[in-house]
């Protein structure tokens, strides 16, 4: 056994669904999101597709990161319309000690998080739950109020396995045994049924595929070697019978092609890239010949082989933010880069992809700065699925998912187009009577344009967040929100504070201490100067998890008269942390032993 504290502690079954019925009746809100910000699909207006032979009903969802690891960010991104979860990456190394904090949003996107902060265990059975989560909700009658009947193609979805990070750790017996587990994930499905609690018990028998994922995404590590790369698609083909995805790097592109986007055309030029890094990662040339022949070997398995872009870009650690001496872009920035690639890609390998108007073999996934305002842009080439992280880490959170896909249902609306299809159709129409080869050309030349590249430079993203003078202190803040909506695991939750004795602030903020993994975007956001998530009220759910900690913020106890319980400093706060919580009925509820 290992002395190591985990950085989270997922809740079981029975306590999340608690918090759903509770909240959702106390709040008209389920984990923290309003009802008034999830996706309701239009009835005219048809988002699906197919990936990897599951139909979905949106092609969009959360990519592989920090919004995919726990059941109620699932949960929370199905909510706001995904219906293709790229699954966090999971390897062998299943006990990492990742500084903190590790991400860093202020104005594109960085971290140095880059694996699954649970047991390959707890991630099976995160999965797990998470799919019988969906398949409750879905059915769940105050939801289909809402958001109309969900139990057919409208909440169609899928979940899409990802791992890494080279070939000795993913054919070791744990590894298999994770893999396998996804495949056949009945008997624990099963056993979860016994945890559904009250509201919920005559979902209990709702049909869950025992097979949770059909397909896989290799994240490979940075560096890691071509031919490796290939021996471990054939191995997931093979050993599994699996349909693969392999993520590209942005430094296929070359240093200077990347150095020229970053630094000249978006104005980054104080983010040092790094040789090393382009020198040990795989090249074009290496690339479109592991292309071809991994879908040569895909089709004579009857697999599936595709790619995905693209990965993080290593770049060096000059913010002060994070620890070490490099750290991993994402966003705006990335997103240039991505359709640079695939324009690329497509000229050097032409009738190869499977996207607008072409009907090639290799499907192309995308992941790469996508947001509310160029998903629709995205989605028009043809890529499917697409996946989104740093734009949920901004405020507003889960919710901007949301308005991505109702802009987007508005412009086909508008359009009078009634599928993915006809808008890729379109797409490709208007490119090539403009004199492009396809759409994803017209695309990749608008944002080599000034006027194209204005959304993604530094100029627009890198403007001062707002900021007050004020240290910020447990109780009382500006009740900005920010706290609740940047935070991936729904750590954080408000309660009414304004009538309180000894509060002024309309709103108090408290941290549900055990899905706190510390990253550190709560204080990005927050307006005050402070981190939330070490100065606001930490809740501890469990006497375990609050003694790891050293006893240090709040233990809940619903079965004491106390309720709350606290040593040294915080003992002193007790009364007002009480009070808090005593206000909150879907918190008695979702704790309620019995």
């Amino acid at each position: 056994m290992s002395d190591r504290v985990p950085p989270l502690t997922p809740w079981p079954l029975a306590r999340l669904l608690k918090r759903v019925a509770a909240e959702w009746e106390d709040r008209g809100e389920i984990f923290g999101l309003s009802g008034r910000r999830f996706f309701k699909p239009d009835p005219g207006i048809d988002l699906g597709c197919e990936i990897a032979g599951r139909r979905v009903a949106t092609p969009v969802g959360p990519a592989a990161g920090p919004h995919t690891q726990m059941a109620q960010n699932i949960v929370l991104s199905w909510l706001a319309g995904a219906r293709t979860f790229e699954l966090k990456t999971v390897q062998i190394l299943d006990e990492l000690d990742i500084e903190r904090p590790c991400i860093d949003m202020e104005n594109v996107g960085y971290n140095i998080e880059w694996s699954q902060e649970l047991t390959l265990d707890e991630s099976l059975a995160e999965y797990a739950k998470s799919a019988l989560m969906l398949e409750i909700l879905r059915r769940w009658e105050p939801l289909t109020a809402v958001l109309g009947d969900m139990s057919g193609p409208a909440a169609d979805h899928a979940f899409e396995l990802s791992v890494g990070y080279d070939l000795a750790g993913i054919q070791s017996d744990r590894m298999t045994s994770f893999v396998t587990g996804m495949l056949d994930a009945g008997e624990r499905i099963d056993h979860l049924r016994r945890e559904i609690p009250a509201p919920f018990q005559h979902l209990r028998d709702v049909p869950v595929a025992s097979r949770i994922v059909d397909h896989i995404t290799l994240s490979t590590f940075h560096g890691c070697p071509p031919d490796e790369i290939e021996d471990i698609i054939k191995h997931l083909m093979t050993v599994h019978g699996m349909d693969v995805t392999v993520k590209l790097n942005p430094t296929l592109l070359g240093m200077d092609t990347v150095r020229e986007i970053l630094h000249d055309r978006l104005g980054y030029s104080a983010v040092p890239l790094v040789p090393e890094a382009f020198a040990a990662d795989l090249k074009f040339d290496r690339a479109l010949e592991m292309i071809t022949r991994l879908e040569e070997f895909a089709a004579s398995r009857g697999r599936r082989f595709g790619i995905k872009l693209t990965n993080t870009l290593v770049v060096g650690n000059k913010r002060g933010v994070m620890s070490g001496k490099q750290m991993y872009l994402s966003g705006k920035p990335l997103h240039v880069m991505a359709v640079t690639l695939l324009d690329r890609l497509i000229e050097a390998l032409p009738g190869q992809f499977c996207l607008g108007g072409g009907d090639g073999p290799v499907p192309v996934a995308f992941s790469a700065g996508i947001d509310k305002d160029n998903l629709t842009a995205a989605l028009s080439l043809g890529l499917a699925p697409v996946t989104i992280c740093s734009d949920l880490l901004k405020p507003g959170g889960y919710g901007r998912m949301a308005q991505g896909l109702r802009k987007l249902t508005k412009t086909m609306k508008e359009s009078g187009l009634t599928n993915l299809k006809e808008l890729r159709d379109k797409a490709d129409t208007e490119a090539r009577a403009a004199g492009h080869r396809d759409s994803a050309q017209a695309l990749a030349l608008h944002l080599a344009t000034p006027e194209g590249a204005v959304p993604y430079t530094l100029a627009a993203t890198g403007k001062p967040l707002r900021r007050v003078d004020h240290q910020l202190e447990m109780f009382d803040c500006v009740a900005c929100n920010n706290c609740v909506t940047v935070c991936p695991n729904d750590a954080f939750f408000q309660v009414p504070g304004k009538d309180m004795e000894g509060l002024e602030a309309r709103a108090q903020y408290l941290v549900l201490a055990e899905l706190c993994n510390d990253c550190g975007n709560c204080t990005t956001f927050c307006p005050e100067q402070g981190a939330p998530y070490l100065i606001k009220p930490r809740l501890y759910t469990t006497a375990d998890a609050w003694e790891a900690a050293g006893r240090g913020g709040f233990l809940l106890d619903v079965t004491d008269d106390d309720l709350v319980r606290a040593d040294g400093p915080a003992a002193k706060d007790v009364a007002m942390v009480k009070n808090l919580v005593e206000n909150e009925s879907w918190l008695k509820s979702c704790l309620d032993r019995e």
